[in-house]
């Protein structure tokens, strides 16, 4: 029998998966596959085009979040520069490119079907989040859902209400599912009162309802999470509904009032939304356009900082307010 990755979860935890925010525990920590050597070596067999590695300010109000090019820098190089500066990196699609973290997701996965009723994790998938101990990250949704498994140094984790659209509209959430907008979304310090605040150590995980908002600050030492994501249909038709709903809106000029994931409409509009992505792959192969950030600056290990900024245009938070408010 395979060692269980879970640690003392209750039948309560179990049934709350996707129904509610849950902070249990696990040990990932304990397997030796998040040592400095190991994530340098992670990070030597990690494809560029799958590689995140971001910088950011200090005010959760302002939105300074830019993105950065490896510019050829190994891995023992990059986890040095994140333990020195302020770097925030994203491993993504992990299970493409590293067998043993795919290995340990979907045995995690497997247990947590077999032991949830109702629980299904299709389509998976993980991202490995490398990040300096001052680094933060803005306040953002999620369009799988996901699960946060905490394995190094320590963080605080604000998660707002769930499917409340005081926190996310429905037209900012259409915007994501849609493409116009990252998962980046405005974000007002006064939302901080609504909050769960949770300081998050090594072996803990935590995990909320799909499309919750939530914010991050690291708190102290070199941070590592293994952000695990899934679908089953239930999130498929979430996202689809709120993407039917921003075609509906852009190209009809008809707003929906329900973005509810169950019931006829639900359906009706996931059959729109899929019919919408058979048009465009008979349009000569053309996907949905995706937001995406401008490379702002380079990893140059001759620069102050490790970090060489870009003589390049770069979208600004200005231009992201624009968008959510249009």
């Amino acid at each position: 029998m395979k060692r269980s990755l879970l640690r003392g979860w209750t039948n309560d935890d179990f049934h709350m998966l996707e129904k509610g925010v849950i902070r249990a525990q696990h040990q990932l920590h304990e397997t030796g596959l998040f040592s400095d050597e190991s994530l340098a070596q992670l990070l030597d067999n990690q494809p560029d085009d799958f590689l995140t590695i971001s910088t950011m300010g200090s005010d959760p109000t302002r939105f300074d979040w830019i993105e950065g090019d490896r510019n050829g820098a190994s891995g023992r190089e990059i986890v040095e520069l994140v333990h020195a500066g302020k770097l925030w990196l994203n491993m993504r699609q992990l299970m493409k490119f590293q067998p043993a973290i795919a290995q340990v997701v979907h045995d995690i996965y497997d247990e947590l079907e077999s032991k949830s009723p109702g629980f299904t994790a299709q389509d998976r998938s993980a991202n490995l989040l490398i990040s300096s101990s001052t680094a933060m990250v803005p306040y953002h949704v999620d369009m799988p859902v996901n699960m946060l498994w905490h394995i190094r140094g320590k963080k605080r984790v604000w998660v707002y209400p769930h499917f409340d659209h005081r926190f996310a509209s429905q037209t900012v959430l259409e915007k994501v599912c849609g493409g116009e907008l990252s998962e980046d979304i405005p974000y007002d310090p006064e939302f901080d009162h609504y909050a769960l605040v949770f300081d998050v150590e090594p072996g803990q995980l935590l995990t909320w309802p799909q499309l919750t908002p939530h914010r991050v600050q690291n708190l102290g030492g070199l941070c590592v999470s293994l952000s695990t994501e899934h679908k089953n249909a239930r999130a498929r038709r979430r996202i689809n509904v709120h993407e039917a709903n921003y075609w509906l809106r852009k190209h009809v000029g008809k707003f929906c009032n329900s973005a509810s994931a169950e019931g006829i409409g639900a359906q009706a509009r996931q059959a729109l939304s899929r019919a919408i992505r058979l048009g465009r792959k008979l349009s000569a192969g053309k996907a949905k356009e995706q937001f995406v950030y401008t490379k702002s600056f380079a990893i140059d290990l001759q620069s102050p900082g490790g970090i060489r900024m870009l003589d390049v245009e770069t979208r600004t938070p200005e231009l992201l307010r624009e968008a959510v408010s249009t």
